[in-house]
């Protein structure tokens, strides 16, 4: 097997015509000239009322999907750029993109990108406040929304705002007194009326590298959100980092996975945040990969079977959520259960073994026959790997996976790193571990700031990581005290400071510990990391989240969402009578006594003061929706302390 210093090297020494510095639109011309007549776009029919008509966008059969090439992409982009042209856009100019996950927000953005402008985030979840807030601080000249939902929100404040023009996407014509609101079908027919291919051409020449190409705004989750300055070159660097471990290098084995033209990406995450957008959005398309959207998040499986993708990007709550889903599958008799579970443990011990016997294979090939081929159909049936960023995986999931033939390769990057700091290499990926750092990286570990029982209980060198890199932001938009904060000088030069604490291994693997900010310091002086005791549940059938709690408290509490359908399921087995109101059911003591026999096997994995003494059960599943988690599908610990305060009283009230 190749070794991290050889995998590395060969990083380093590989180069194409796509690794390089230069500019996001001017990598799509390219690519969309190299693969002209190549699928681009796969999009669904009956989802929405589009306003690009069918001379644009031919409309499919509902729930069936049809592409565009990359020519008829890149001509939609052309146009767009020129009717944002018209609409006053001009380099430099930020314009906010209001839109869920969809084949116009990957358009509109390199449309913009190709006009000059500097395309602004805001994740569709906003509230009116922070709709003001996340277009009123870069000082956004327009907005491109998806619906008349998120344009009312839009409408909603736009006096403290100075908007020149507003975008739908839909089909809405309800706003047709106003000039200064048009579909995008309007802005593409301005484009189309007024296109001229020199003009288009003198945009992308005019753009440097440093050029602002995005603000991306953090989470907010400790504080008023923060604009990510995104240039040019950060997200061609990281592209090109990306690049120089997965694409087809000649060192590579024939059978090993590579990122090209022959790739196809289910996207469902939003693009609003830097991991789709770098992964799924940029990387796909200067690859020349083809790019499918889902309905939403709840149609992942049936679009999975419906565009038979070889690749996805996702974060660990998706990848949980799979998992569930094949476990409720097998609960529908007690023989599926069983066999099920049979051939996990043999896909887990298949997964885990250097040189398996014949006798492991044996086992291995029924249980691919009876479980592992069904599994993988209903997920589209060509799955070469799936990529986990955007949080921690599950060291046990990771294996459950590969084990049926699926490799997930975990990640670890920031908003501010644009975003891949580390991701697993095909050639040796390590269940558990964040794989090496990318080319062009340079990384080290501040141990000042954790205490000695954590780095004598870590194998490896453990800090805070500190990295900088052509894909680090120089800082944050008007911000420049948090800029100054999120970096430190050392003798050797600027670095940014993360603020995750990392474990390396000593041969280069990163080891994700948690948050700095969010290590729980007991009153006992002990400090706990939340993180690996809150991601010990991911396999859990009984339970479906966890948060953990316990600072400036005697022990570790946690709040725990239960699995309503696995609670149904269990009391209907043992002939049990559970109320039918989830509140109910989480004051139950015999459902409290059921979720504690899971409590207590984690448990086992953990020291003393790291296991959890007490808990609560609490009646709702915690979403984006209803602002409990990020986007990325974080726990948002404030918000959730908050809405259950009397549950954490109730933990702590002895």
């Amino acid at each position: 097997m190749v070794t991290t210093e050889e995998l590395l090297r060969a990083e380093a020494d590989y180069t194409d015509e796509l690794t390089g510095r230069g500019t996001l639109s001017k990598l799509f011309v390219e690519s969309a000239q190299r693969h002209a007549n190549q699928p681009a776009q796969q999009y669904k029919g009956g989802v929405y009322d589009r306003s690009l008509t069918d001379d644009v966008v031919p409309a499919p059969p509902a729930d069936e999907f049809a592409l565009l090439t990359y020519d008829q992409m890149h001509d939609i982009v052309k146009k767009l750029a020129a009717g944002f042209r018209e609409l006053g856009v001009d380099r430099g100019d930020r314009v906010g993109m209001f839109a869920n996950t969809r084949m116009e927000w990957a358009q509109a953005d390199l449309g913009l990108l190709a006009a000059g402008g500097v395309v602004s985030t805001v994740y569709t979840e906003s509230s009116p406040r922070q709709v003001r807030y996340l277009l009123g601080d870069p000082g956004a000249k327009g907005v491109v929304v998806e619906n008349e939902e998120l344009l009312a929100r839009v409408l909603g404040v736009e006096d403290d705002l100075d908007l020149e023009f507003i975008v739908i996407m839909d089909d809405v014509d309800i706003y047709d007194e106003r000039d200064d609101i048009l579909t995008l079908e309007e802005v593409y027919d301005l484009g189309e009326e007024n296109f001229d291919q020199s003009e288009y051409e003198s945009w992308i020449e005019a753009q440097e590298p440093d050029d602002l190409a995005s603000l991306i705004y953090t989470s907010g989750t400790t504080g008023k959100p923060k604009g990510v300055k995104l240039t040019h070159a950060n997200f061609t660097a990281n592209f090109t980092q990306i690049r120089k471990r997965f694409g087809p290098r000649p060192d590579k084995d024939p059978d090993t996975p590579v990122l090209d033209s022959h790739i196809k990406t289910l996207s469902f995450l939003p693009l609003a945040h830097v991991l789709e957008r770098t992964a799924g959005h940029f990387t796909m398309f200067f690859s020349g990969a083809t790019v499918a959207y889902a309905e939403s998040t709840d149609t992942i499986q049936e679009d999975l079977q419906a565009v038979e993708p070889t690749m996805a990007t996702s974060v660990p709550r998706v990848y949980e959520r799979i998992f569930d889903a094949m476990r409720e599958q097998a609960a529908t008799s007690d023989i599926k259960e069983r066999i099920f579970e049979w051939a996990l443990e043999v896909g887990r011990k298949y997964g885990r073994t250097e040189n398996p016997s014949n006798s492991l294979k044996m086992k291995y090939y029924a249980a691919d026959k009876l479980v592992f081929s069904e599994v993988k159909s209903k997920l589209g049936g060509n799955v070469e790997f799936f990529i986990s960023g955007g949080g921690s995986l599950n060291k046990e999931l990771a294996e459950l996976f590969r084990g049926m033939g699926l490799e997930i390769f975990e990640g670890y990057g920031l908003t501010e790193t644009a975003p891949v700091v580390s991701v697993n290499p095909a050639e040796d990926p390590r269940p558990g571990t964040l794989g090496p750092p990318m080319h062009d990286i340079d990384v080290k570990l501040d141990d000042r700031v954790i205490g000695q029982d954590r780095r004598d209980k870590a194998d490896g060198e453990i800090g805070e990581l500190l990295v900088r890199g052509p894909n680090v932001t120089e800082g944050y938009w008007e911000r420049p005290e948090a800029t100054e904060d999120a970096f430190t000088e050392h003798e050797d030069g600027r670095w940014f400071r993360t603020g995750d604490i990392i474990e390396q291994t000593d041969d280069g693997y990163f080891i994700y510990h948690d948050r700095l900010k969010q290590l729980i310091v007991l009153t006992t002086g002990k400090n706990v990391a939340p993180g690996p005791i809150e991601d010990a549940f991911a396999t859990s059938e009984r339970v479906d989240q966890v948060m953990v709690l316990g600072d400036n408290e005697k022990f570790i509490g946690a709040l725990i969402v239960p699995n309503f359908e696995a609670v149904e399921r269990w009391a209907e087995e043992e002939g049990i009578a559970i109320p039918s109101d989830p509140i109910d059911i989480c004051e139950d003591n015999r459902v409290k006594e059921w979720v504690q026999e899971t409590v207590e096997n984690v448990n086992d994995r953990f020291e003393k003061h790291e296991r959890i003494k007490q808990f609560e059960l609490v009646p709702m599943e915690w979403t984006a929706e209803n602002d409990m988690l990020t986007s990325s599908m974080k726990l948002k610990r404030r918000n959730i302390l908050e809405k259950f305060s009397g549950k954490v009283d109730d933990i702590y009230s002895e």
